[in-house]
């Protein structure tokens, strides 16, 4: 005769001993990780769920790259994920707009202490250093066009739409501006500046800026405290600020340049190389409008790609 049996299976049986997650918190304290984030509780409550869950569930969104919608259904299907933010596999998940309200919460200042916090015991474990560091910047485009706003200046009495022209005509999002790579290629949105730890690969600094900062403008906000600077030919003008930082300049000079050593630039530019993957793994389109809410956004990114950093260096 066969009787029905019910076993009852937790979370944590069901999360393989060496999934990226576990290791992750086996490496790195998360409890002072959550303790970084300074919101009141009664707001939080306000939402329900936790201050922990919350803070974990944000992190593991920009972890995975993922949109509002898009972590509400991977939280709600994946067994790790639950695991990972505190979630039983019966207990209900949050919705998106707790994502939104939460991040609303948190601001951008709470993520730089996020951002430092992590940072700090990347430092303690000597991963982090300012011995050799790499500075660079790439684009961040804005998903919003122009097409509304180039006709609207040409009816205007334009003759073209750029930086000059996009004060008098309204767009959606007044802090973005037009940069240019080259000549030929532009973009709309916003610029990026990293300073990355030559040695382990992890980024250090990360500051967003409108897109047309040029990058050596944007270099004295990513600069180490100690330490050489390395970076390409559109940094020449910032040596005067790594001088006066009493930085060491390693410094790509331009062709024209009396001082140029093409032996010395080619040593620079090997130890360049491996470093570029950093900006070919970024995302390049940016969710949100405006500096401020963009710069938490890569103080989020910066911390998944140094969790990504840590799993590499660390990989039993």
């Amino acid at each position: 005769m066969r009787t029905n049996q019910m076993e009852i299976v937790s979370v944590e049986q069901l999360v393989n001993e060496k999934h990226t997650y576990r290791r992750l918190k086996s490496l790195l304290n998360f409890e002072r990780i959550i303790k970084a984030v300074k919101v009141p509780v009664s707001e939080i409550g306000a939402i329900g769920y936790g201050r922990t869950r919350l803070i974990l569930c944000m992190i593991l969104q920009f972890m995975e790259n993922l949109s509002d919608r898009e972590m509400e259904r991977f939280l709600s299907e994946n067994t790790a994920a639950k695991w990972f933010c505190g979630f039983g596999l019966a207990e209900k998940t949050p919705d998106y707009t707790t994502f939104c309200k939460f991040r609303a919460l948190v601001k951008t200042k709470n993520m730089s202490r996020l951002f430092n916090e992590v940072k700090r015991q990347l430092q303690e474990q000597g991963h982090c250093s300012e011995v050799f560091t790499f500075i660079d910047a790439s684009a961040l485009v804005s998903k919003l066009s122009l097409w509304e706003e180039r006709d609207k200046a040409i009816a205007e009495g334009y003759e073209k739409l750029n930086n000059e022209v996009l004060p008098n005509i309204k767009t959606a999002d007044p802090e973005a501006k037009i940069g240019a790579k080259t000549s030929t290629k532009f973009w709309y949105g916003f610029k990026k500046h990293i300073g990355v730890d030559m040695q382990s690969g992890m980024i250090n600094r990360v500051a967003v800026t409108p897109a047309n900062v040029t990058d050596a403008d944007g270099a004295k906000h990513v600069m180490p405290k100690t330490g050489a600077v390395a970076a390409d030919k559109g940094y020449v003008p910032a040596i005067p600020e790594i001088l006066r930082r009493e930085l060491h300049p390693m410094v790509i000079k331009k062709n024209n340049m009396l001082d140029k050593n093409t032996d010395l630039d080619k040593f620079i530019s090997k130890l360049r190389a491996p470093l570029e993957s950093v900006f070919s793994k970024q995302n390049k389109r940016v969710r949100y409008k405006g500096v401020v809410k963009n710069q938490g956004a890569e103080f989020m990114y910066a911390i998944a790609f140094n969790f990504r950093r840590l799993l590499v260096l660390n990989p039993t």
